[in-house]
Parts: C-alpha cells; sequence; structure tokens
C-alpha cells in the first residue's frame, strides 16, 4: 500500500481513471431499499434481496433468520461475556440489519511512550484476566465473568453500532477506487484533508491483507471477516475464523461453537450472505426532489463536505477476487453504482476516541467517515451518538474538517436549513 507521502504524490485525475478503468461496461444503479422487516413481527418472510445468488440449499430469508436467531450459553455458546444475545439486538433500525441507538464501550492507556496500550481486565475476582482488545463487555453469564474496568484504563469512549444494510457493495469496492479518493483529498480541501487507508488482515485469507472499511477503525476489509469478528467480541461465539473465546471462566462449550448447518453453512456465513444480499439504503426521493432540498445539495458541495461524504462511487466488475481468497464479486454486487455519502477512509476531525486497533498508532484519533445513507432514520450522530442535533453533529468537525465546519457557519441561517433539509433526505 502506498505510504502517505505517495498519496499526496497521486494526481486527483487518477480517481476517474481508476473508476473509468474498474468500469468495463455500462455501470447500473444498485438497488436500494429498507426491504428486511423483522422476522419475528412478519413471519414468513416479506424480505428482498438485492438479487444476490445463494448456496445450494440456502435461502436470504433463511440467512436473515440466522441472523435474527437468539443465542443462549448452553446451545451456542454465548458468552461467557457478551453484548447482545443476536446480531438484530444491536442491527435493527428500521429494519434488520441496519444500525441503532447502541454503544459498545472500548477503553485503553498509554505507555511511556503515548502510545495505545489495550486493558488487561481482572475478572473473577482478579483470578482471571481479560486482554488483548480494546472492547469491555457489558454483560456476562455468570457474575465471575463481568468485566468492570480498572482505573489504570484512562482512555475511555462510547462507540455507536454501524449499518450493515449494502455493505454487500461497500466490500464489492476495488481497494484502488478508496486509495485514489485518498488521493485526491489534499487537492480539493488545500492540503487540509487526508484520509488514511490502512491494511487490514483478511481472516478468510490467513497472511493476506486489504485496505479496510468496516468498523469505527477500517479493522475489517471483508463481511466475513467482520461476522465472524462480531460473532466472538460482541456475542462470545466462537468460529473456525474466531476460534478461541475471550475467557473460559464459565464457559460450558468447546470451541469453535459455530458449526456448519444441516445444508453445511455455518452461522458466520449466513450472516455474511445476508449482509451481502441486502439493499442499499434508499433516499426519500420525494424530499430530495424539493427546491430547498436541491440548493442544500449545492452547499454540501459547494463547502467541501463532500470531499469525505463522497456522493458515489462504483463496485469492482463481476467475478473480481476482491478478499484475495475464493470470494468473488457476484452479478448482483459487481459494477453498481452506489451513493454512500462516505469514503471509509479515517480521518481525524477532532472527535478520535483515541484507541488504535488494527492499524498504526497514528490512527488513535482517527475515525472512519460515517457514510450518511440512511441518515434520516436516526436520531442521534457521530460515533458516540453524542449529537442530538444535525447542527451539533456538523460543528462538532474540527481537525481535518476545521474549513467545511467554517463554510458551514459562513451560510446564512436559511441556507443552512436547505443543507440540513438535504441531509434529511438522505
Amino acid at each position: 500500500m502506498p505510504n502517505k507521502k505517495s498519496l499526496l504524490l497521486f494526481p486527483a485525475a487518477a480517481l476517474f481513471i481508476v473508476l473509468a478503468a474498474l468500469a468495463q461496461q455500462a455501470a447500473t444503479e444498485a438497488p436500494a431499499g429498507f426491504d428486511t422487516p423483522a422476522l419475528l413481527q412478519n413471519p414468513g418472510s416479506q424480505s428482498v434481496s438485492n438479487g444476490i445468488a445463494e448456496p445450494a440449499g440456502d435461502t436470504f430469508a433463511l440467512d436473515q433468520k440466522v441472523f435474527e436467531a437468539v443465542e443462549d450459553p448452553a446451545t451456542n455458546g454465548l458468552g461467557p461475556v457478551f453484548n447482545a444475545t443476536s446480531c438484530v439486538g444491536c442491527h435493527a433500525n428500521p429494519v434488520t440489519g441496519g444500525p441503532s441507538q447502541i454503544t459498545e464501550l472500548r477503553v485503553g492507556h498509554k505507555d511511556v511512550n503515548g502510545n495505545f496500550v489495550n486493558p488487561s481486565i481482572p475478572i473473577n475476582g482478579g483470578a482471571n484476566t481479560i486482554s488483548g482488545r480494546s472492547l469491555v463487555n457489558d454483560r456476562a453469564t455468570c457474575v465471575e465473568a463481568q468485566e468492570h474496568v480498572p482505573e489504570t484504563e484512562s482512555i475511555r469512549a462510547l462507540r455507536a453500532v454501524l449499518n450493515t444494510l449494502g455493505d454487500g457493495f461497500v466490500e464489492a469496492v476495488d481497494d484502488r477506487t478508496l486509495l485514489a479518493i485518498a488521493a485526491s483529498q489534499p487537492q480539493q480541501s488545500d492540503g487540509l484533508i487526508q484520509g488514511e487507508a490502512i491494511q487490514v488482515p483478511i481472516l478468510e485469507a490467513p497472511g493476506k491483507t486489504r485496505v479496510g472499511r468496516f468498523g469505527w477503525k477500517d479493522q475489517h476489509g471483508s463481511v466475513l471477516s467482520f461476522a465472524a469478528d462480531a460473532y466472538q467480541n460482541e456475542m462470545g461465539v466462537t468460529s473456525r475464523l474466531r476460534p478461541t473465546d475471550s475467557t473460559s471462566v464459565c464457559k460450558t462449550t468447546s470451541d469453535p461453537e459455530d458449526v456448519p448447518d444441516s445444508i453445511g453453512i455455518a452461522n458466520i456465513d449466513h450472516f455474511a450472505q445476508f449482509i451481502r444480499g441486502t439493499q442499499a439504503p434508499p433516499r426519500d426521493t420525494t424530499l430530495a426532489a424539493t427546491a430547498d432540498a436541491m440548493s442544500g445539495h449545492q452547499y454540501f458541495e459547494s463547502i467541501g463536505c463532500n470531499i469525505c461524504h463522497v456522493e458515489s462511487m462504483v463496485t469492482a466488475p463481476v467475478g473480481t477476487a476482491v478478499n484475495l481468497g475464493p470470494y468473488v464479486v457476484p452479478d448482483a454486487l459487481g459494477n453498481k453504482v452506489i451513493h454512500p455519502f462516505g469514503d471509509f477512509l479515517l480521518h481525524d476531525i477532532g472527535t478520535g476516541d483515541g484507541i488504535v486497533q488494527v492499524g498504526p498508532q497514528d490512527t488513535a484519533n482517527k475515525l472512519r467517515t460515517v457514510p450518511l445513507w440512511g441518515l434520516r432514520t436516526r436520531s442521534r450522530f457521530m460515533h458516540d451518538l453524542g449529537s442530538l442535533t444535525l447542527e451539533d453533529a456538523i460543528n462538532r468537525h474540527g481537525g481535518e474538517a476545521q474549513q467545511v465546519t467554517a463554510g458551514f457557519n459562513s451560510l446564512t441561517p436559511a441556507e443552512q436549513q436547505q443543507l440540513i433539509l438535504f441531509l434529511k433526505s438522505l
């Protein structure tokens, strides 16, 4: 991967060259819609996928059923420490696969050199510890396994649950597209904005890496890696890709707990297939077509919001091996135009949480740009859900985004409200 200095030399026009090279044939719009109503509310599945082909014996409805299934300690290996009992327990708004109001806790401390260090969390009266990760689970299957943050962990941060709808299209975006976007940003911002792309491990392709794009720290580059990591960290269920639990205290099952079902597919594969099969979050096209929203869109672009909140990109051609393993871009996801209003890169906008995960130490105060698709379904904003209005969220943007925030504040009150109205159409 090019380093930061080499990215700065990458010409802005390269973005368009790369996108043109990737789009070998006329790209088509990705299907969009909130079309995965919860099965618990709608038995018999009324969900509609993006048209993705299913493995033998599988269906999109079955994938969603597994995504919504409630785990328990005895049969599925829930815990011993966990945050939720199902994927849909966190990913549920406005339909299965979306984000929610839930946050998780991340902690750590700095060493004598100022580098971030993961915590060691004592459990079981101090007889055992959980280490090697910044996550602290809020729930446990027994009191002995319950985590409590020691005073030594001075870095503490909340992170919101992320949307997964449309992430199959995001996975299908070629690394070169994201690198080209990062390379073009300094020239668009007088050198203030420079997205960082980091190479992260692909769990299903040992020894291989890819540009990260999932998680607040871009810690994953594939949907399957993301699913396996979340199953282990958020629910405490181990799999072939994450075969070891965080602790053995109060553990009653053997690892790995996620094994293939009657049709030969493990839960993490169903999770990945469901996420890859979801449609992209849709626009409110009626609101977007109003004169005020269209004016707001112009201000969004003129003050530079779209430098990081990139409006459109094209996925890789059908058949591209995007994860350096057996997975290739299927017909349903290849050569599609998506409108994420995000760049999937790490930026320092002055709101960083101080946590380092997969990336280098310079990512401590950087976070992934929030993709704005589906924004209108949310009532709390930013990585910590600490902003209750869009105006406050905008004004929290500093660092790389300080010039953009200044641009917003230079607008008249009426113009600001038009920009806000445009955001509410997303």
